[in-house]
C-alpha cells in the first residue's frame, strides 16, 4: 500500500476573510433568507462566501475563472463544509446571482450591513452618499421588465465612454467606512436624480442614517427636491453647493477678503444665511490656499484655450439645422447656460426654406419645408471671467443644522471632508486586482447581483480592517509597519493581507498541518479570537 501523497494548499490571508464572515454569520444570514431548494452541494451562503474570497484574493482573476481559483485553496477549512473546487462551477455562480437578484439585492444587502454594524458596535456620526460607474463588456439585450437596470452608454468615470455603463450608488458610515446601503442603477442615471430618489424613498428605512447626525454628499445632492425632502424627514445634511446656481454666484461675487476668518490648515471662511429650496440653512464659503496655488496657474493658462473652445462649440452650433424654432431656441438657451466665459449681445433664429432637388431653386418654386439656424454674436463676459476666477480655490458648503452651537466652521469642513471614506471605497472596487476591472455576465440581473457581491467584499474588507485596528489599539499591541523595523497600530487590511502571504496547509492523508505561520501573525490571530485561531490551526 503506497503512502499518501502530501498536498499543499495556499491559505494566506483568506483565512482572515473566511473567519470574519463566519464570525458575523454572513453565510447563515443569506441561507436563511434564500435557502437552497435542490440537491446541490453548495448553498447560496457558501457560494457568496466563495465569491467574496475570490474577490478579495487580489489575484486579478475574473469570476468566470471561479473554480480555477479554488483548485489551490483549502476550501473545506475556509467554507467549513465538505466542498471541493469542482463543486464551485459557473452554474453555481449563476444560480446564486439569480437568487440574490430575486431576493432584492438592495434590501438583502441592507439587512446584512445593519447586522455587521451592530456586531462591530459602530456608533456613526454621519453617513455619506456617492455614486460611481463601471463599464460593461459584451452585448446585452434590453429587458422588457422596467425594474431591470439598463446597460446603456452614460457618463463614464473610468474614461470608457464608448462602452455601456452600470452605476453603483453607495451610502457609507463614517467610523469605519462600511457601506450600509447599495443600489445598482442604469448606466445613464443622473447623479442628482439618483440622490433625490434616495432621500425620498430610502432614507427613512436606513437605520444607519437614523442613528447618524448628518447625511453628507457632494453637490449632486443639492437640489431643491433633495434638501427639502431631507429637511422634512428632520435629517440634518451637509453638502457642497453647486456654483452654477444664481445665489451661489451672487455670494461669491459679494464676499470680501476681510470677511474670511481663519479655519486652520490653509482654510478660511465665512458664514452666510440661505433659504434655497425654502429650507432654512447656512452656507460656509470656504477658501483654500492650497487649492488656489494649485489651480490659479492652470486658470490663466487655460483662459484663452477655454474661450477658443467655447467659440468653436458656438460655431458648430450655428451650423446645425433644427426642425423647428422652439428646438433652436432651446438649444441656444442650453448652450448659453453652459458657457462659463462667453456672453451674447444678440441672438436670432433664422428660418430658411428647403427646396426639392439640387442647386438654386427655379423662380416661383415653393419650398418643401423649412429648417432653422442659430445666429449669435458672442463677447467675452467679464463678469463670468471674474466669477470663474473667484471659483479658484473657493467652494460653498451648506447645512440645515442652524441651531447647533458646536458646529463650527472647522467641524463642518471636517465632516464634509470625511466624504473621502466612500471615495476610498470606490477606489478599492475599481482596483485592477479586485474581481475584474470590467463586468461581463450573461444578463443585467446578474450584473446587479454581482455589484452586491462587490459591495459585500468592500464591507468585509473595511470591517476586518476596523476590527484589527480596534483590537491593536485596545490592547496596545502593534503590527509590523510598511516602514522597515517600525510598527503600527493602524495597518490597512491590504497590508495585513500581504503580511499573511506564505501560509499554507499541508494535507497528508487524513491529517492537516499549517506551515509558514510567523510570530506577528500568531499574535494578531490571538487578538482577533478563537475563531480566527482555529482557521490557522
Amino acid at each position: 500500500m503506497s503512502a499518501p501523497q502530501p498536498v499543499i494548499k495556499r491559505l494566506d490571508h483568506l483565512g482572515l476573510i473566511a473567519a470574519f464572515c463566519h464570525d458575523v454569520g454572513l453565510p447563515g444570514i443569506i441561507d436563511r433568507i434564500i435557502p437552497k431548494h435542490s440537491e446541490h452541494n453548495v448553498s447560496h451562503g457558501d457560494a457568496v462566501l466563495a465569491m467574496i474570497l475570490n474577490g478579495l484574493g487580489f489575484h486579478s482573476r475574473t469570476l468566470h475563472m471561479f473554480s480555477d481559483f479554488f483548485e489551490t485553496k483549502p476550501i473545506a477549512k475556509l467554507l467549513v463544509k465538505d466542498i471541493e473546487a469542482h463543486h464551485l462551477t459557473d452554474d453555481v455562480l449563476g444560480r446564486t446571482l439569480d437568487a440574490l437578484y430575486e431576493a432584492d439585492v438592495s434590501a438583502l444587502y441592507q439587512a446584512i450591513a445593519e447586522h455587521v454594524v451592530d456586531k462591530l458596535e459602530l456608533k456613526t456620526d454621519s453617513v455619506h452618499l456617492d455614486i460611481t460607474s463601471f463599464h460593461v463588456d459584451g452585448e446585452y439585450a434590453q429587458e422588457e421588465d422596467t425594474n431591470v437596470i439598463k446597460l446603456v452608454k452614460g457618463y463614464s468615470r473610468d474614461q470608457r465612454p464608448e462602452l455601456n455603463q452600470v452605476v453603483l450608488e453607495l451610502i457609507c458610515e463614517n467610523q469605519a467606512g462600511l457601506p450600509v446601503y447599495m443600489q445598482a442603477l442604469s448606466g445613464n442615471t443622473n447623479d442628482a436624480k439618483a440622490f433625490s430618489e434616495v432621500t425620498k424613498k430610502h432614507i427613512q428605512c436606513l437605520k444607519a442614517a437614523q442613528n447618524s447626525r448628518y447625511f453628507i454628499a457632494d453637490a449632486a445632492l443639492y437640489t431643491e427636491d433633495s434638501i427639502r425632502s431631507l429637511d422634512e424627514h428632520q435629517q440634518k445634511f451637509i453638502t457642497r453647493v453647486p456654483l452654477t446656481i444664481k445665489s451661489a454666484k451672487e455670494a461669491l461675487l459679494a464676499v470680501e477678503p476681510q470677511q474670511l476668518c481663519r479655519i486652520g490648515n490653509g482654510y478660511s471662511g465665512c458664514w452666510i444665511d440661505a433659504d434655497y429650496g425654502s429650507v432654512n440653512q447656512k452656507w460656509l464659503l470656504v477658501h483654500s490656499e492650497q487649492a488656489t496655488k494649485r489651480e490659479e496657474i492652470t486658470f490663466y493658462k487655460n483662459l484663452d484655450k477655454n474661450l477658443t473652445k467655447e467659440l468653436k462649440a458656438l460655431g458648430q452650433l450655428m451650423k446645425k439645422q433644427f426642425a423647428c424654432e422652439v428646438d433652436a431656441e432651446q438649444a441656444m438657451n442650453d448652450f448659453a447656460h453652459q458657457c462659463h466665459l462667453l456672453g451674447f449681445s444678440q441672438t436670432a433664429i433664422i428660418k430658411e426654406p428647403i427646396y426639392a432637388g439640387r442647386g438654386r431653386p427655379k423662380k416661383g418654386a415653393k419650398p418643401t419645408g423649412y429648417h432653422y439656424l442659430i445666429d449669435a454674436t458672442p463677447y467675452t463676459d467679464l463678469e463670468k471671467v471674474k466669477l470663474a476666477r473667484l471659483k479658484v480655490g473657493m467652494f460653498i458648503l451648506a447645512t440645515n443644522d442652524t441651531d447647533s452651537t458646536d458646529l463650527t466652521m472647522a467641524a463642518l469642513l471636517e465632516n464634509y471632508k470625511s466624504q473621502q471614506k466612500v471615495e476610498r471605497g470606490f477606489r478599492f472596487l475599481k482596483s485592477p486586482e479586485f474581481l475584474t476591472s470590467s463586468i461581463f455576465l450573461k444578463k443585467p440581473q446578474r450584473i446587479e447581483a454581482l455589484l452586491m457581491i462587490m459591495t459585500l467584499s468592500l464591507l468585509v474588507y473595511a470591517s476586518l480592517e476596523h476590527k484589527i485596528r480596534e483590537q491593536l489599539t485596545q490592547t496596545e499591541e502593534f503590527f509590523p509597519s510598511m516602514v522597515k523595523n517600525k510598527t503600527t497600530s493602524k495597518p490597512t487590511a491590504r497590508w495585513v493581507f500581504l503580511k499573511f502571504e506564505g501560509i499554507d496547509t499541508l494535507e497528508l492523508g487524513e491529517q492537516s498541518f499549517i506551515t509558514g505561520i510567523q510570530e506577528h501573525q500568531t499574535r494578531l490571530l490571538r487578538l482577533l479570537g478563537e475563531l480566527y485561531e482555529a482557521v490557522y490551526s
